[in-house]
């Protein structure tokens, strides 16, 4: 029913956009329009079309285009991520970026892949997500009280965008922090790079940031003063395949952070 990658506008699942949505070129316009986005609808939008990364845009694109043999008759999503869930959410959970044939397919942050599927099953057990199913962007997966965004929204080469895409998409997340992040008590990092771009996230928006700056670790926490109040920055590692598969994170690791973060935020049982 879709093209690879999707048009915008053309009745994907969720997606925010339509062929009307204005479309950042370079930096410099993804810092104006994240500066003047007024709504979390509106800055989904605006990312879901993001063109400002040359090397992103052709990676993705060529991914969406070419298929991994086991999607070969699926669309892919092949355009940038936004984050979703809730729109006041009380934990927010900041990633790295979308995987190739994971969120680049499904146009869902953390779905379709093996990272989602061990995410989604953590926050289930911990009361922030109504399934532990992460499958596609129709799949009915509704997250409580919580809100996934990725701190770059196109699926790099190798997972590993540069520095300058990186400070490219940095305006997103600051955006989405003063858009969605009035409520948010506690900030879960996944990775180096997520805590990281966490604490330039909470300063974007006029927070405060301990000195010496935190250091990232598996259940490191951080007290942040945000310009709503104080937020716990809890650490975790990336749920990758590599970090899994090893045994680096257990499902005691995962289950100990989303429970202490579902616990913090005032949404466990």
């Amino acid at each position: 029913m879709f093209e690879s990658p999707v048009p915008p506008g053309t009745g994907w699942p969720g997606d925010p956009a339509t062929p009307d949505t204005p479309i950042a070129s370079t930096p410099a316009q993804v810092v104006a329009m994240a500066e003047a986005a007024e709504t979390p609808g509106q800055l989904d939008a605006e990312v879901s079309v993001c063109r400002a990364c040359p090397r992103l845009v052709e990676w993705r694109e060529q991914a969406a285009l070419t298929k991994r043999r086991s999607f070969v008759d699926q669309p892919y999503w092949g355009r940038p991520v936004p984050g979703w869930g809730a729109e006041r959410p009380r934990v927010l959970i900041v990633g790295l970026a979308p995987a190739a044939q994971g969120g680049n397919r499904t146009g869902r942050v953390f779905t379709g892949d093996r990272s989602g599927d061990v995410l989604y099953a953590a926050m289930y057990r911990a009361g922030l997500a109504n399934s532990p199913i992460s499958v596609d962007a129709a799949d009915g997966l509704r997250l409580i009280g919580t809100r996934v965004a990725a701190a770059v929204r196109c699926a790099p080469p190798d997972n590993a965008p540069t520095p300058v895409e990186r400070a490219t998409c940095a305006p997103w997340l600051a955006a989405e922090w003063r858009l969605t992040g009035g409520e948010v008590r506690v900030i879960v990092a996944l990775g180096g790079f997520g805590w990281r771009s966490a604490l330039e996230m909470v300063r974007s928006g006029g927070g405060q940031v301990p000195r010496p700056q935190p250091k990232f670790g598996h259940g490191a926490t951080a007290a942040l003063q945000a310009a709503h109040g104080e937020v716990t920055l809890l650490g975790c590692y990336h749920p990758s395949q590599q970090n899994t598969f090893t045994g680096k994170l257990t499902t005691a690791m995962l289950d100990d952070v989303f429970g202490r973060a579902a616990a913090l935020a005032g949404l466990s049982e």
